[in-house]
């Protein structure tokens, strides 16, 4: 695996991932205080889980 990130391909795709998707995690996991669902089964997670990015894309939308 570290092969393929140290790889110029690689490492394009990681600083792509960083700047769009890591943001998304770190504010939902930060400032939602998202460390753990509090429900229990896969289609009751991602609803909770849909509900968070919801959120989120709310306030990106407001702001």
């Amino acid at each position: 695996m570290k092969h393929r990130v140290d790889s110029p391909r690689g490492k394009e795709i990681y600083s792509h991932r960083m700047s769009v998707v890591e943001p998304v995690f770190g504010n939902i996991g930060t400032t939602k205080r998202l460390n753990r669902f509090s429900l229990r089964g896969k289609k009751k997670v991602q609803g909770q889980w849909q509900l968070y990015c919801l959120v989120h894309n709310i306030e990106k939308l407001a702001n």
